[in-house]
């Protein structure tokens, strides 16, 4: 190894990112570990770290847990100096309750830097044996040096990843602003996954959409609001009066005081107008690329509406396209690290129906398959008189579904609530959420005793 070299021009954060990875990702721990020399870690708190976990692997073949770690640190940081283990506890905690966000960018940007130095002090040792030792002799010490650092990722491995399957899975959702639906969804839509509203025309998909951006805003996210029907100022305006609270027609008049409601937002909006059937799912990607290398990172995106925009691939059925629309935006989700909200429209059964299943989707049925979250907003003639209506849960990856949802909607302020459901207070069971883990815990060991022995 080049003794000299270090991640110092990769700077602390990074530093501390890779650390985080090692400690989470058993396979990429089995692969840096190969090239990495302790060594290249500028930071001292950050070599302890790592050599307790390196001493731990190679002493019981098997990668520590957080449990593990955490009594290794424990019982072995007496005998150094106090700055050095606050600063190694501070960052174990960190390491404990966040994620690092720019995962892939680490592994590759590390892994380079230990292969090229791996391979740099595989090529002096070559230089010194050159009169000592033959051909074949120097080409297996390159050779050797080459096969360091590579892919060892061959899948989940059911034993020595036992661990893995029990971290804790950072979703970071985004709150719909309702609290009986972030209730049953895990505290709203999470990172990586697709939400889709399902309504008949003229029964306010826009308008939802627009609350969940404004409940985004309100969190201090970054929203980027893709319009494929309305123009980017109405939806602008609309925005405005779900914020503040003042009625879309009489926004003039009140402009002023809608600009101090808006103006000291901790989260930002951008409204992208595409015209109808003109934008694809490649197009948004684009988009999203040139924001982020202006430093705009989405926190949550919508497009108004899924269904309006162009496929990417011309397929026979256009039931087929907007299989593969959805299926992209899914991929979107992912790709940038955030939710994605957008609507689909009902068939013409949905007009009149008091509660719309899935059953009444427009076209293509498959698209609800690759959605994490969907709900359907009906809204009756007498509903609309009344600013009532009903929303269903159709589908909930993290949580129960087919619940039913009374809501206030005024669609002239943007202002739509979800009642509370009521509740059979005779009978009512005490929920697992409220209990502490230990309890959550033998409530859950009394109720399966009688399969013990099975």
């Amino acid at each position: 190894m080049v003794g000299t070299a270090s991640f110092a021009n990769f700077g602390k954060s990074f530093q501390e990112d890779l650390v985080r990875i090692i400690i989470s990702d058993r396979p990429f721990a089995d692969q840096i570990f190969e090239v990495l020399d302790i060594s290249f870690l500028e930071l001292e708190y950050l070599r302890i770290f790592t050599k307790k976990i390196l001493n731990y692997r190679d002493k019981y073949n098997a990668h520590p847990s957080y449990k593990t770690i955490k009594t290794i640190l424990v019982t072995e940081l007496k005998s150094e100096n106090e700055i050095v283990q606050q600063q190694i506890m501070e960052f174990f905690e960190k390491a404990c309750n966040s994620e690092v966000t720019d995962t892939e960018y680490v592994k590759e940007q590390s892994l380079d830097f230990c292969r090229k130095q791996n391979l740099k002090g595989a090529m002096m040792r070559s230089v010194d044996l050159l009169q000592s030792c033959s051909f074949d002799e120097i080409s297996k010490i390159i050779n050797d040096s080459l096969k360091l650092g590579s892919e060892t990722n061959f899948g989940h491995d059911y034993l020595a990843d036992f661990e893995t399957r029990y971290l804790p899975k950072f979703r970071n959702p985004t709150t719909t602003g309702w609290q009986e639906v972030d209730n049953i969804c895990g505290g709203g839509l999470g990172k990586s996954e697709l939400g889709v509203v399902i309504a008949p025309t003229g029964a306010g998909k826009s308008m939802v959409l627009v609350h969940l951006g404004s409940q985004a805003i309100l969190e201090g996210k970054t929203v980027i609001h893709y319009t494929l029907e309305l123009q980017d100022t109405v939806i602008g305006k609309r925005y405005d009066s779900c914020i503040s609270g003042y009625p879309l027609s009489e926004l003039d008049v009140f402009k002023d005081e809608v600009y101090d409601s808006i103006k000291d937002l901790d989260g930002k909006l951008i409204v992208k107008e595409y015209p109808t059937k003109s934008a694809s799912t490649s197009t948004i990607k684009n988009h999203l690329n040139k924001l982020s290398k202006r430093g705009i990172e989405p926190g949550l995106i919508i497009v108004d509406y899924a269904d309006l925009l162009k496929p990417v691939v011309i397929r026979k059925e256009k039931r087929n396209e907007l299989e593969s629309i959805y299926e992209e935006l899914r991929a979107l989700s992912t790709e940038f690290g955030c939710p994605i909200w957008t609507a689909s429209q009902t068939n013409r059964s949905g007009l009149s129906a008091e509660v719309i299943t899935m059953e009444q989707i427009s076209e293509a049925f498959n698209k609800c398959f690759v959605a994490d979250f969907i709900f359907s907003v009906s809204r009756t003639i007498e509903d609309k008189q009344s600013n009532q209506g009903k929303i269903f849960v159709a589908k909930n990856r993290n949580g129960p579904d087919g619940m039913i949802y009374d809501i206030f909607m005024d669609t002239s302020n943007v202002c739509i609530k979800v009642l509370p459901r009521a509740v059979n207070s005779g009978n009512v069971a005490t929920s697992p959420v409220s209990l502490t883990p230990p309890q959550q815990k033998n409530v859950l060991l009394s109720k399966y005793k009688k399969f013990k022995g099975n």
